[in-house]
Order: C-alpha cells, then structure tokens, then sequence
C-alpha cells in the first residue's frame, strides 16, 4: 500500500489491457480528487477513457473476460491458457475440476478459444461460428473491431480440429454469413518492458 495524493492505493502491474503500464485502485471516496491531480499533473498530455478502450486494448492482446471468454464450464485447457496450470498441480492432480483438466492436457479439448479475422461487420458474443461448409462448429465470446490492426478481430470457441492458424470459417453477423478466418493471438504484439 502506497500514499498517492493523501489516499492510501495499491499499485499493480496486470497489464490486463495488453498494456504496458500500471493499475491504481484507490478507496472510492478518493477516487474523483486523485483522478483530477493525475490528470493536472498530466500537463494535458492525459486523458480519460472508458470501457471501450479497456475491451478493444485487451481483445487485440487477445486476453480473456470472464463472462465472456472464460466461465464456469470453460476450463483453462480449451481457453488456451494452460500455463496458468503449475507444474505441482499437473502431476498431484487433486484440484477442483482436476479429472477433466488432467484429461484434457493429455487427450486434447473438444473446443477450442481462437482468434479470428473477419469480413463484413464486427462479430459479437454469441455470434455462430461456421466451418467453410456452413456446419456450426461454435460461437465467438468477444468481438469487434481493432484500431490497431484495422480490421475485424473476435476471440471465440471452435470444435478441435477447426482450429489451426490459416483455417477458413464463416462467422454469422445479423443472420448473414461473413468470411473469417483463424490467427495466432494476440493479435497485436505486447510491448512490456522487461528490466534485464
């Protein structure tokens, strides 16, 4: 806990943006007083944002959303973030969900998260994922379009086997069926600074 502006604050560095930089949590009560002495401080070089650019920023670094990405009947095998897993539990076993999980290192996932590219307008949760044949094979659980890239970027959930890097599938916007295709995550590189 560290003093900042007479407010006592955590500082963190998630990087859950994709970001290279730091979070604040401060008390509530605070939290107006030290936004407007960053912001003075800040020179006008500052500026507020919202939840826009907080979901675009962490889309294109292609991380996860509970309630989106990641929920309950998801585990971290078919989320594609396996390392979360630690050496000690992969060979103990005996965590809550340990006997599908372990399985599922072993074996491989029904589904799988990917990213995709897309044509037409942005795809959004829920949007159906098809295979080139126009089979359902799953749903995308965060979408929209990049700044970065320009382009159409979604993260969703494929059946295993449709989901190498270069595999064509058609995504469902409004009804209508738009060309996607699946790409290696994130979708725009990290820059974190890493002290050597």
């Amino acid at each position: 806990m560290i003093d900042i502006n007479g407010s006592p604050c955590y500082i963190t560095r998630t990087g859950y943006t994709g970001e290279d930089g730091f979070e604040i949590s401060v008390p509530s009560e605070h939290a107006v007083d030290l936004t407007k002495a960053i912001l003075d401080r800040g020179e006008g070089k500052l500026r507020l944002t919202g939840l826009g650019a907080r979901d675009s920023l962490r889309l294109e670094a292609g991380l996860c959303l509970y309630g989106n990405d990641m929920e309950q009947d998801i585990t971290p095998v078919e989320a594609g973030i396996a390392w979360t897993i630690g050496k000690r539990r992969r060979a103990e076993g005996g965590f809550l969900g340990a006997e599908v999980i372990l399985k599922q290192l072993e074996e491989g996932p029904a589904r799988r998260r990917v990213g995709m590219i897309s044509a037409g307008p942005p795809p959004r949760s829920h949007s159906e994922i098809m295979d080139a044949s126009g089979n359902p094979i799953g749903e995308v659980t965060s979408g929209g379009f990049s700044p970065c890239l320009k382009k159409n970027i979604a993260m969703g959930y494929v059946k295993s086997g449709n989901h190498k890097t270069g595999t064509e599938l058609k995504v469902s916007v409004r009804g209508k069926p738009y060309d996607a295709t699946v790409t290696k995550m994130p979708f725009v590189p990290a820059k974190y600074y890493k002290p050597t």
